[in-house]
């Protein structure tokens, strides 16, 4: 493994191998959340042609996770924040079907229980992004309750921020040079890689041409996964024989297609593969990360440099208070003991 595999392997998460203790819980999360998201195996990873495509896209985008604005350099409470207190809410795109990151649990009353928003404050509402989301609006509305969470698919992220549908993202988001064309991020609070997602016994070892020539994989539209996919079959990273089947609106969709037998694989970040293979004992993550991913809180392109400064240092005092625990409570036992959040550097 090169020092940037080792990276993303080990920052923000422990690896899959601790992921073994939720095999006994598996089929619980699967009953109680049947349409949300390993034990791993090691195998070879994407080898040299994977390395050469790596390092030309890395050549073309160096470091978008350092492009953010610092906090430190401009105003904190300006147009956006202010349009965000006068309405009295905080209205924010996240996930509703990611185990561990955004997700409706069913032991939870909440009043805004079965709606796509929650115009409450989503008490049903768990995860790792949802806790962050929380703390943002504590923050700039001194009350963490007063939010509406809207349900959005991976393949609207984008439009919606744009729309002006919802005032961030917060969904475990991969800041990269494309998107920052289209909208803005704060600077990183989670770092994963992709992986491979695929059937126990099946004989794919991972992110590379042996095991993946001729099979069926699925990814979700707008997600970088398909980008990487789609740029390594067009490279000869990935032999011309895989079939990048299924694009679906949501990356849970893959998981359902893979338990269809519709797929033979699914790539996705492995800290998301992680979480759906929680939910089903008969699949497991394989391979190691082929790439490093970031995540950071997405907001509008233009007119927000307030509200993104705003979050960044609601994100420097998070670090340091809250991101841990939240760690804690809902992914360590799927990702295992955590190195802490990412490094953070601004353009």
């Amino acid at each position: 493994m090169n020092a940037r595999r080792m990276r993303a392997s080990l920052r923000g998460w422990g690896g899959v191998g601790a992921m073994a203790v939720v095999c006994a819980l598996a089929a619980v999360f699967a009953l109680l959340l049947p349409r949300t998201q390993p034990g791993g195996a090691d195998g070879p990873t994407g080898g040299r042609g994977a390395a050469q495509g790596d390092q030309a896209r890395a050549e073309a985008c160096e470091k978008p996770e350092e492009r953010s604005l610092a906090p430190s350099s401009g105003d904190l409470d300006g147009a956006a924040v202010q349009k965000i207190r006068k309405r009295g809410k905080l209205v924010v795109g996240v996930d509703q079907n990611s185990l561990g990151w955004g997700y409706r649990d069913p032991n939870s009353a909440s009043n805004g229980s079965g709606s796509k928003d929650s115009a409450s404050n989503g008490s049903d509402l768990k995860g790792f992004d949802i806790d962050l989301a929380r703390a943002i609006a504590k923050d700039i509305l001194g009350d963490e309750t007063q939010i509406i969470f809207r349900a959005v698919p991976t393949d609207q992220r984008i439009p919606k921020i744009q729309e002006g549908k919802v005032d961030m993202v917060v969904r475990t988001m991969t800041i990269d040079c494309d998107r920052l064309k289209l909208v803005s991020f704060s600077s990183p609070y989670f770092q994963t890689g992709q992986q491979v997602l695929a059937p126990k016994g099946s004989g794919i070892t991972g992110y590379d041409d042996g095991s993946l020539a001729g099979k069926r994989v699925c990814s979700a539209k707008g997600s970088t996964a398909l980008e990487h996919l789609e740029a390594d079959k067009a490279d000869g990273t990935l032999p011309a024989s895989t079939n990048i089947r299924t694009t679906v609106p949501n990356q849970l969709d893959c998981l359902v297609r893979l338990q269809l037998g519709e797929v033979d694989a699914v790539v996705t970040d492995g800290a998301l593969a992680a979480s759906q293979a929680a939910q089903d004992p008969t699949v497991q993550v394989v391979g190691e990360p082929f790439t490093d991913e970031f995540y950071g809180v997405a907001m509008k392109k233009d007119g927000a440099d307030d509200l993104i400064r705003r979050v960044n240092q609601i994100l420097e005092d998070y670090r340091k208070n809250g991101w841990q625990t939240s760690y804690d409570d809902h992914l360590k036992k799927y990702l295992g003991a955590s190195s802490g959040p990412p490094e953070v550097a601004y353009k």
